[in-house]
């Protein structure tokens, strides 16, 4: 073990540079040789279950994890950049496009209702991941916290839906960019794009715009964090401003006779909005991920993400509001409404103010996003379940370059071909999927410590989550496949909902407390941000489920063949997680001065 959890293989890392050689990507034993990688395939079984039981340590990913990178990332973020870093990741192609939609054709004027929903929910996730980013300040964002409370498999899960989370998100913005782009110029958008009838009709519009945005805005994600912290800031300021003439304007244009029909759609279309504009509020969670570069975490990541996702919930509000009360829902255009109301009640000059606006806010979404998921990449490649090149960091920008040129080629391919609506449904599942997560993640951290918890309220706990998210997916099928309003399953499933979230509450003793910061009403607040992201689950259509299942079967397939094997090699080499001890030793995570200062030397772990 080197100085600091610094291997000889990281230092070797180090001494490569930015070299793009084969031990780059595949240096662990297994991949040394065919016979190597057969006798790998070989041991999948044992290696499966080592790392699904292996839950890592804060320190482990604080420190020996954080080590494997060339550099260390620097620390010049304040609370004042990330509360505009979260402004900048949220406020962008959602409101200024998908509200058209939504309240045209599923909720109507309701869709502040939606809005509201999705809202709460993000909030209470919000409350989730500050605990996490405070104690475990790295750049991984919720995989490294998966990882510590779920374990490893777990985590390689939540984190292919994070990168599928981000590459959408990061593509749907580059397409709605164009349509504004094009409203900006007094044009349809068709009139920018590539029409190829031979193809799907959901693929056949390519968008050469969007790749020229995405390569912009890589080349401002490379060179300095600060640097995007300023552009971002000064672009959220002029967008902020836009947002309060379009409030402002467009009362003074409202007719309360829009209103008169608030939810033509019923409940069902509320909810079903919510769903679909909970796509609206992705990219706050990239706040999260630049904890390692933020100068004092305990006070800054709660400040940063409350604080802008309070201004961003109360901004969606308000816009969906004014644009509701200008036009009739269904006279609202689906594709850029806002700029197309101002048009209706004769301000057609203010849809240039609107779309340069929208312009602006999407191009830092794209920015924050950009920053964001590189960070992510960056992280999980620490671990070798992705190639460990990714994990290099730029000795003098500070910023992981391979990573976040990797993430944006992708988000140009997809971005290039695919339509925005695909692209909201299926981020919408990966989002809500992670966000579940996280919250289940902060109920074990709270109420189980390894050596600490005893065996009977760790069997208790166990049933209480597995009710907890039973009932919850109870619901949101039920939901999902009903075709009435009818309530009776409904006074099955919240009941025991609220029965499993007491008995954490009460019978539960917590093993650990927040250190400097933690969540209130614990487990009540997780428990619902559980039920709520299962519930909008519930109301996204069959078809993204499946694309979601199709990317899982791919996630699955590189893990078993390369990310397990990488991933268990590194783990074994570093001590970084005891290896082959069962249940007991595994679940407690120990790292190498853990073991070797209980008297286990390090080949007996191995």
């Amino acid at each position: 073990m080197g100085v600091d959890g610094v291997t000889g293989e990281d230092e070797g890392l180090r001494r490569r540079g930015c070299s793009c050689g084969k031990d780059d990507f595949l240096p662990e034993k297994s991949f040394k040789s065919w016979g190597n990688y057969v006798q790998a395939l070989k041991e999948t079984p044992n290696r499966f279950m080592n790392r699904v039981l292996t839950r890592s340590l804060d320190s482990t990913e604080l420190h020996e994890i954080k080590a494997r990178s060339q550099h260390e990332m620097k620390k010049n973020l304040s609370w004042w950049d990330l509360i505009w870093f979260g402004i900048g990741a949220v406020i962008g192609s959602g409101i200024f496009v998908l509200t058209g939609l939504q309240a045209q054709q599923v909720s109507g004027p309701a869709v502040v209702l939606s809005f509201v929903v999705s809202g709460v929910s993000a909030m209470l996730s919000v409350f989730c991941y500050t605990e996490f980013a405070v104690e475990i300040p790295v750049a991984g964002g919720s995989f490294a916290y998966l990882r510590v409370e779920l374990g490893d498999f777990i985590a390689y899960i939540a984190a292919g839906n994070i990168l599928l989370e981000y590459v959408i998100g990061g593509a749907a913005v580059a397409r709605s960019w164009t349509s504004y782009f094009a409203t900006l110029c007094n044009h349809d958008s068709d009139d920018f794009v590539i029409i190829v009838h031979s193809m799907p009709n959901d693929y056949s519009k390519l968008d050469p715009i969007a790749i020229v945005v995405v390569c912009v805005i890589c080349v401002l994600a490379v060179l300095s964090t600060k640097g995007s912290s300023r552009f971002n800031y000064i672009a959220s300021i002029i967008h902020v401003i836009v947002i309060l003439f379009i409030i402002i304007a467009g009362f003074t244009k409202a007719d309360t006779k829009n209103y008169s029909n608030f939810a033509p759609f019923g409940v069902r279309g509320i909810f079903k909005s919510s769903a679909v504009l909970f796509f609206a509020y992705v990219g706050f969670d990239a706040v999260s991920t630049m904890a390692e570069e933020t100068k004092n975490p305990a006070r800054d990541i709660p400040i940063g993400l409350v604080g802008s996702m309070a201004i961003t919930t109360a901004a969606y509000c308000l816009l969906s509001v004014v644009l509701c009360l200008m036009q009739p829902y269904q006279k609202i255009d689906k594709d850029a409404p806002f700029s197309v109301a101002f048009e209706a009640v004769g301000m057609s000059w203010a849809k240039y103010v609107v779309a340069a606006g929208a312009l602006k806010g999407m191009t830092t979404v794209l920015l924050v996003g950009a920053v964001g998921q590189a960070r992510y990449l960056t992280h999980i490649a620490r671990t070798h379940m992705l190639p460990p090149w990714l994990a290099q960091v730029h000795p003098k920008t500070g910023t992981p370059i391979n990573a976040t040129i990797v993430m944006l080629i992708a988000t140009a391919i997809i971005a290039f071909f695919t339509d925005l609506k695909i692209l909201a449904d299926l981020l919408s599942i990966s989002t809500l999927f992670i966000f579940l997560l996280v919250a289940l993640a902060l109920i074990v951290r709270r109420y189980y410590v390894s050596g600490e918890t005893s065996t009977t309220d760790r069997d208790k706990l166990i049933t209480c989550l597995i009710l907890i998210l039973g009932s919850s997916t109870a619901t949101a099928t039920y939901w999902g496949v009903s075709e009435n309003n009818d309530w009776v399953a409904y006074v099955i499933t919240m009941p025991i909902w609220f029965l499993a979230t007491s008995g954490i509450a009460v019978f539960i003793k917590q093993a650990r407390k927040p250190k400097v910061w933690g969540v209130p009403l614990v487990p009540w607040l997780p428990s619902l941000s559980i039920a709520i992201n299962i519930f909008l689950l519930g109301s996204i259509d069959g078809a993204s489920f499946k694309r979601f299942g199709i990317w899982t079967c791919v996630l699955l397939l590189y893990y078993f063949f390369f990310g397990l094997h990488a991933s268990y090699d590194t783990a074994k080499e570093s001590g970084e997680n005891r290896i082959g001890d069962g249940w007991k030793r595994v679940e407690e995570g120990q790292s190498v001065s853990t073991v070797t200062a209980s008297g286990v030397s390090l080949d007996e772990a191995k």
